[in-house]
């Protein structure tokens, strides 16, 4: 990924923090075209960007990690979310043979016996098929918020993730809090889990 002087600039110089949801979401799909990605769980936030997204470019590219353990709801808003916005779902599955040999080895529910299993569990069902999702990408957009958790405080609107090969990563929300996405989701009808 080779990202451009003027982009880099942008980004390290911290000028798109002053910039609206919206503003970043035009800035982030206008610079990085089809190299871009939102990664859904279709939470509010996510939905809500996808509102965003869909306004400025409505064949964004969504992708959603299916762990093989998420809950009917969330398949029935992925359905809802494609027939509202017309947008295609990339949807990214753990590889089967590490899952079944995980299970046959630890059981279906390891995550809760040790944080070792836990980490394990993780890294097969959520890190790899995101680092697949993520391999032909130079951006990604998720949906987290400074207000989320303490761990999340100093989340920039737009840094370089040095987890996934220093793409750029994009958080237009960051300096939401919960009630503005509500209001937001509200204000557009917009469906969430």
């Amino acid at each position: 990924m080779e990202v451009s002087t003027s982009v880099r600039r942008q980004i390290e110089d911290g000028s798109l923090e002053s910039k609206s949801a919206q503003e970043i979401m035009k800035w982030a799909l206008d610079t990085f075209n089809d190299k871009i990605a939102l990664a859904s769980s279709f939470s509010a936030e996510d939905v809500a960007i996808i509102h965003m997204m869909v306004q400025v470019n409505p064949k964004a590219r969504i992708f959603t990690l299916d762990t093989g353990r998420l809950n009917q709801e969330t398949y029935d808003m992925m359905d809802k979310i494609r027939e509202r916005y017309k947008v295609p779902i990339e949807i990214m599955f753990p590889k089967t043979e590490a899952v079944e040999q995980m299970v046959r080895e630890k059981g279906l529910n390891l995550f809760y016996h040790s944080v070792e299993n836990r980490k394990l569990c993780c890294g097969i069902r959520k890190v790899e098929p995101l680092g697949r999702a993520l391999a032909n990408l130079d951006a990604w957009i998720t949906g987290l918020r400074r207000e989320q958790v303490v761990t999340r405080a100093a989340v920039k609107k737009v840094d370089f993730d040095p987890t996934q090969r220093g793409i750029v990563k994009v958080n237009p929300l960051a300096d939401w809090t919960w009630d503005q996405v509500m209001s937001y989701v509200k204000q557009h009808g917009i469906p969430y889990n």
